[in-house]
């Protein structure tokens, strides 16, 4: 499906679809922030909680941690929402005349 880190191959090499009806925008990187966010603050806050940590620890453990959440689950979103589009028909809209 990719042809390389995001950028989507023309046609499948499996099954020859073209992917061409493809266009998932910046709905991938909305679902990283948010479901990554998620995770990061909530693990921030918990560790606040239980251990008190100074400022210092934050920037060493979670700056790295948030690239590695959200550059790991940003491609396979691009893929959910690509095959979302396939499945529902998903295109640019239309005006009847």
């Amino acid at each position: 499906m990719f042809a390389g880190f995001l950028k989507v191959a023309p046609v499948c090499r499996a099954c020859g679809l073209n992917f061409g009806f493809a266009d998932a925008g910046d709905g991938p990187a909305v679902f990283v922030m948010l479901f990554g966010g998620f995770l990061i603050v909530g693990a921030a806050l918990w560790i606040e909680v239980m251990f008190e940590p100074p400022i210092w620890v934050y920037v060493v453990v979670f700056l790295p941690l948030t690239a590695i959440v959200c550059v790991g689950m940003l491609r396979p979103l691009k893929g959910l929402l690509i095959g979302l589009q396939y499945r529902n028909k998903a295109g640019q809209g239309r005006l009847e005349s």
